[in-house]
């Protein structure tokens, strides 16, 4: 056991990536991942007030991959504990098979936890992981500080960043079904009942403590349900409008593309570059929870729509796929998927794999996908002459400096759905809204001007063919051709 139980760091040491084995004096070392640490110097004692950051520690348990996959794995959860507002003292990694089931790191390393955690000053320690109740409620009583996982971190930037009336009642679902099982073990806050055999030792000391703490405890969780029940009803309304919208646009045949990605790969900023939508952009992760929809127009003068969704993440909490299922149809039911990569990011391939996972869990894996790497004005050429031999069709951009932009939204235009009739009429020159419908949601082959009216040379959907049909050029000769 004592193989299993040992903090590994990367800090001028040569291990084997291949198998993760180790050196016996590197077992019993603990040492620290470098380049964490977000604490801030020369702050005053007034400012850090004003400031209050937590201070914290992060701590992961490598149990497969490389070093490097581990060390990459402990960066984002820095980067998501300082979008949660923290300031992250330590990062510490250890090599094991599994994880503890009793105290996530091994018993025989709590304590060390324990003295980092003393002498850093931290008051929170973030595991890379979830957390079972049991595992949670032993953390806090050893080391005598706040534990939370990575689940209750993302929950917690999600409720920080949520800003529609869906946005926050899809947040609130999800961390109340995190909550309601472990309300026993969330540390001595909510520790309200000593019942059964844990009062005294006998079914005595059980009677004489049990009722008013079970009872608490019992009303906590009949709250906790009776809430659920409400957010699942006002979801499922909001789902219903959304719907709708979306039935109208399908109705009137606009294509649409979703635009989907790993958080802060630079969705929201591709979105204003295509369509100048001003959607808050922020080098934050998960800046973006509500889905912003906007209109864009081909060169040849149909409309599409470009949907901006919510941010992925490796072990994205299950809860936050179910409470955001009505969120992720917008990609589920989406003609083409933009799949925008960070290709500055140290593993692109790693978002790839992670963001198609959480595709799968939303019903949009069958979409056609369109890859676009992004910020290669921030990534070194190795790196891209690596990703564009490994993604020959993907798309390289940046949406900082506006480069390839012009080449995506070419692209974006010719995988989008072709109107399915083809047909030839002359419309009179007052029926202008005819024209302009065609022009809006059909595709436009030719167009001449005759004393008659206009002629107009179309691919429309079978709704508009039927409207243009008594103004066929030749009714006896008309040209109907399926591009389905």
């Amino acid at each position: 056991m004592r193989d299993q139980e040992t903090f590994v760091s990367v800090e001028g040491e040569e291990l084997d990536a291949t198998t993760g084995e180790l050196e016996l004096s590197e077992r019993q070392a603990l040492r620290r991942v470098p380049g964490l640490s977000t604490e801030l110097t020369d702050v005053t004692e007034v400012e850090y007030r004003q400031l209050r950051l937590e201070r914290v520690v992060l701590v992961g348990v490598w149990t497969e991959g490389t070093v490097a996959d581990a060390e990459n794995s402990l960066t984002e959860l820095a980067a998501l504990a300082e979008t949660a507002g923290s300031q992250v003292l330590e990062g510490l990694i250890q090599r094991r098979t599994r994880p503890d089931p009793a105290t996530y790191i091994g018993r025989g390393k709590v304590e060390d936890l324990g003295a980092v955690v003393r002498s850093s000053g931290a008051d929170t320690v973030i595991c890379d992981g979830e957390l079972s109740p049991s595992q949670l409620r032993n953390l806090e009583q050893r080391i005598k500080v706040k534990v939370i996982d990575r689940t209750a971190l993302i929950l917690d930037i999600f409720a920080q960043h949520a800003k529609s009336k869906e946005g926050k009642a899809q947040v609130e679902l999800a961390q109340l079904e995190y909550l309601l099982p472990r309300l026993r073990g969330w540390g001595e806050a909510l520790s309200r009942q000593a019942g059964g055999s844990g009062g005294g030792g006998g079914a005595g000391g059980g009677v004489g403590l049990r009722g008013p703490g079970e009872t608490k405890l019992e009303t906590d969780r009949r709250r906790i349900r009776h809430r659920i029940a409400r957010l699942r009803r006002e979801i499922k309304s909001m789902k219903t409008v959304r719907q709708t919208k979306r039935a109208r646009r399908a109705r009137n045949v606009v294509p649409a593309v979703a635009i989907a990605g790993y958080t802060n790969a630079g969705k929201s900023s591709l979105l204003n570059r295509l369509t100048g939508a001003g959607v808050l952009v922020e080098n934050a992760l998960f800046a973006t929870l509500d889905p912003t929809t906007r209109r864009a127009t081909t060169a040849d003068g149909r409309q599409y729509t470009l949907s901006d969704t919510v941010g992925f993440v490796r072990h994205l909490p299950h809860q936050i796929v179910e409470a955001f299922r009505s969120t992720l149809e917008e990609v589920a039911d989406a003609d083409l998927l933009v799949h925008v990569v960070d290709g500055a990011h140290p593993d692109p391939e790693e978002q790839v794999r992670a963001v198609r996972e959480v595709l799968v869990e939303a019903g949009a894996e069958r979409l056609p996908e369109l890859l676009v790497v992004n910020k290669v004005d921030a990534a070194d050429e190795e790196t891209l002459l690596r990703l564009k031999r490994l993604w020959p069709d993907a798309v390289f951009v940046s949406a900082h400096t506006g480069r390839g932009i012009d080449e995506l939204r070419a692209v974006v235009e010719s995988r989008l759905p072709t109107p399915a009739v083809e047909v030839r009429a002359v419309l009179p020159y007052d029926r202008g809204d005819l024209v302009a419908r065609v022009h809006q949601y059909g595709e436009v082959l030719s167009t001449e001007h005759l004393p008659e009216g206009t002629v107009l040379h179309v691919r429309v959907d079978e709704g508009l063919a039927a409207e243009l049909a008594p103004f066929d050029e030749d009714r006896t000769d008309r040209v109907v051709t399926a591009h389905r």
